[in-house]
């Protein structure tokens, strides 16, 4: 009685035409190419998010070697306290290298212009590498809102269409893309927002890299044109505590 009786209202029970699946559908192949569209969007700036902010982490994590590149006695000893392929290791080798060239050039002046515009060029390769990406977020938060805005409008326009052919403005004419267009104007903002947001962080985080990476190389310009004498102080590397020395063994107790 009662399994009839759930049958009965199960029956009974409308079916929902308005749901996602059922507003794509009626939206047809437009629809679901703006759904493809922003899904790349959406994963797309989460790659970028993600891979972005590794890369970052790992060159802020490198900077705390710098202490230890500093408390050599030449640049070509202090490289080799940085780790192999990182930001850091670059300026310095770029460094070494302009430097065994500034020694070749016989104007003081050309030589100090030189030296700097090498450092430079080293900055903007880094900085240019962590910016990778960057302008896909950009893009996304600038452009997500719009392709929401087309399937709205798509959506309007064919809930007017269905208005005009039915010749009266029912709620079961009109529904179905008006949900559409909203659900279209929704994804639009979902997609765009955390893009906007992933950029802005990522870029704060870039700014913050580039002035350690400036400060760096001006250290190390100072500490060429210095043959040494100018370069940062750092604190003394801290010493290993001494092992505890043993207790002297106990004299053997006097036999009885």
């Amino acid at each position: 009685m009662i399994i009839q009786l759930l049958a009965g209202a199960a029956e009974a029970a409308p079916e929902n035409q308005f749901g996602f699946v059922k507003a794509m559908e009626e939206g047809g192949p437009v629809a679901w190419f703006i759904l493809t569209v922003m899904i790349i969007m959406s994963v797309g700036s989460f790659y970028i998010l993600i891979t972005k902010l590794l890369e970052q982490n790992k060159v802020m994590k490198q900077a705390k070697g710098l202490q230890n590149f500093w408390r050599t006695n030449s640049l070509k000893e202090g490289a080799t306290k940085l780790e192999k392929n990182s930001a850091w290791r670059q300026v310095a080798d770029d460094a070494i290298t302009a430097e065994e060239k500034h020694a070749k050039m016989t104007d003081s002046l050309e030589a100090h212009d030189y030296m700097h515009g090498s450092l430079q060029r080293s900055e903007d390769s880094i900085n240019s590498k962590l910016a990778g990406g960057l302008p896909f977020l950009a893009s996304v938060g600038a452009t997500a809102p719009f392709i929401g805005l087309l399937g709205t409008v798509i959506g309007i326009y064919r809930a007017l269409i269905n208005i005009g052919i039915a010749g009266s403005a029912s709620i079961d004419k009109v529904a179905g893309p008006v949900g559409e267009a909203l659900i279209m104007t929704a994804i639009g903002l979902l997609v765009a927002v955390p893009a906007v947001l992933a950029f802005n962080w990522l870029q704060s985080r870039n700014r913050r890299i580039a002035e350690l990476l400036n400060s760096f190389s001006t250290d190390i310009l100072a500490y060429i044109s210095s043959d040494g004498a100018v370069k940062p102080s750092v604190a003394p590397a801290a010493k290993k505590p001494a092992a505890a020395a043993k207790p002297a063994a106990k004299p053997a107790a006097a036999r009885s």
